[in-house]
């Protein structure tokens, strides 16, 4: 057999046992409602509070930045669609050791989001119900989407099908709603609204005196960077796609329509319907503007879409992590029983595994929040490395097509090299970004979380992952049989794996 086709085998093996069932209608809606959650639901409101109209700039130049990224995940996952994603692709172009570093970073990202989620379900709950604990509405909401993973990748895909049409519909009325009182300028709680607010809002439209500053919009593109987070989620979903020659080039394309209209629409509606300070942190924007108009019963409406916002977010992270922690098992690279697989192609001992992490990590939020809040910020590391690793591994698998060492991938993202260099280049800025407006937040040390996160998070978590990975180093080798480097060099495959044993079916 020769190195290429041994390479393939290799690399294809984490497949085994996966159904393709995801067809077109999922794929579009697991795409859409990716990008639209409680980021955009709940804190979008913060953000108009502290920045002001220039939000609109910050959303659309991040939203440019999203649609490099898609890009280049379309041309990886049309390369080699994967259940195991960017930590097989960082396997395939950077070896094992990043292999290891990118699936335990996404997975502490998922984790730490997943233990948010289920806390903010827990706080919108009491909404209706002030009286029923958060421990209670966590256990169900977790045993909800445990169930629904459980049961198959369609299960999964059918409950994102409902949730994105649910988000999308809220979002769509809002819309339909909002440019009706804005065209007609009419009156919103004793204000005209108008586009005319856009710049007739205190401190104009981009404010720099008082309690702003002229960088917070490029600051605030730290948060928003949170908001879009989860689209990449297509390239974890391909691996069980039908056919995802055909529907990942249409998903990755819509992106940037979709965020043109339900993001930027969303915020500049908000912005021209009343003065950003009238936006109050924790109550979401929506909710406000049209309990303004005397319409509270649709903020109960979005109260209720918060809920399934917040169940997708974790539906979503229940999923990834499975099928990312069973690619590290294929390698030796997580605990041997992430590889249990269900006959009906689901990896559900990873699952198991993460909803433990999620069950913990809840009560340890409900007795010391305080103590939480940094390990939650944390997130946004691993949210900033896996787009940083899909920029990486673009560059990589086109400087290999260019030196004819691979095929090309028929959906090849234009701009080559520089709308990837500009996304690692944004990617750096953003975590400068977090660790000045940390610093700012608070004159208390303890209490600038976001500086904390960069500045001792960073090192801490490299420490860490440097310890892990020498304590599954010579298992990964003896399973390579020695071959821990990327698997092409600059003229051809490096190196011969042997085959791995095929994953039980429990």
């Amino acid at each position: 057999m020769s190195g290429a086709s041994h390479h393939a085998s290799s690399l294809n093996a984490e497949q085994v046992g996966y159904k393709q069932s995801l067809g077109r209608r999922h794929v579009q809606m697991i795409a859409i409602g990716g990008a639209i959650g409680t980021g955009l639901f709940l804190g979008s409101a913060s953000r108009l509070n502290s920045t002001g109209p220039a939000l609109l700039f910050s959303y659309a130049f991040v939203g440019v930045i999203a649609y490099f990224l898609m890009r280049a995940l379309g041309e990886l996952v049309l390369h080699r669609a994967t259940s195991g994603a960017f930590v097989s692709y960082m396997r395939e172009f950077y070896g094992e050791k990043w292999a290891f570093v990118t699936g335990w970073m996404y997975w502490l990202n998922w984790a730490l989001t997943g233990i948010a989620e289920l806390s903010a379900v827990g706080l919108y709950v009491q909404h209706w119900w002030p009286n029923m604990p958060t421990w209670q509405t966590v256990l169900i909401a977790l045993a909800v989407v445990l169930v629904i993973n459980l049961l198959s990748a369609r299960a999964f895909g059918e409950f994102e099908f409902w949730a994105s049409v649910a988000k999308v519909g809220a979002i769509v009325i809002f819309l339909a709603v909002g440019l009706v009182v804005v065209l007609f300028q009419m009156d919103v709680g004793g204000h005209k609204a108008g586009f005319q607010n856009l710049w007739s809002n205190p401190g104009g439209f981009w404010p720099s005196s008082g309690d702003y500053n002229w960088y917070g919009p490029i600051l605030v593109m730290s948060g928003v960077v949170f908001a879009y987070a989860a689209i990449e989620m297509v390239g974890v979903a391909a691996g069980e796609m039908e056919n995802p020659e055909r529907e990942v080039p249409k998903a990755v394309n819509a992106v940037i329509f979709r965020i043109a209209v339900f993001y930027c629409g969303s915020i500049l509606l908000l912005v021209s319907m009343l003065p950003t300070k009238e936006f109050k942190p924790g109550i979401s924007p929506f909710v406000s503007v049209f309990g303004r108009m005397g319409l509270d019963w649709m903020g109960n409406v979005i109260q209720a879409v918060l809920i399934i916002a917040a169940m997708s977010s974790l539906n979503s992270g229940l999923y990834s992590t499975g099928r990312v922690l069973r690619s590290l098992g294929m390698s030796k690279q997580a605990p041997a029983f992430t590889l249990k697989m269900s006959k009906s192609g689901v990896p559900w001992a990873g699952i198991v595994m993460t909803s433990v992490v999620f069950v913990f990590g809840s009560v340890l939020n409900a007795l010391r929040p305080d103590a939480f809040e940094i390990a939650l910020e944390a997130a946004a590391i691993g949210v900033l490395f896996t787009w940083g690793t899909i920029f990486a591994c673009q560059l990589k698998l086109r400087s290999l097509v260019n030196k004819g060492v691979i095929p090309a991938s028929p959906f090849q993202a234009p701009g080559y090299p520089w709308t990837s260099y500009l996304g690692l280049a944004f990617l750096v800025m953003v975590a400068v970004g977090m660790a000045v407006s940390g610093w700012q937040s608070s004159p208390y040390f303890w209490h600038k979380v976001n500086f904390i996160v960069i500045v001792i998070g960073i090192p801490l978590l490299s420490a860490i992952l440097a310890i892990g990975w020498m304590i599954v180093k010579p298992k990964v080798a003896a399973n390579t049989g020695g071959h821990l480097g990327p698997v092409w060099t600059d003229s051809g495959p490096a190196r011969v794996d042997p085959a791995p044993k095929q994953p039980e079916s429990v």
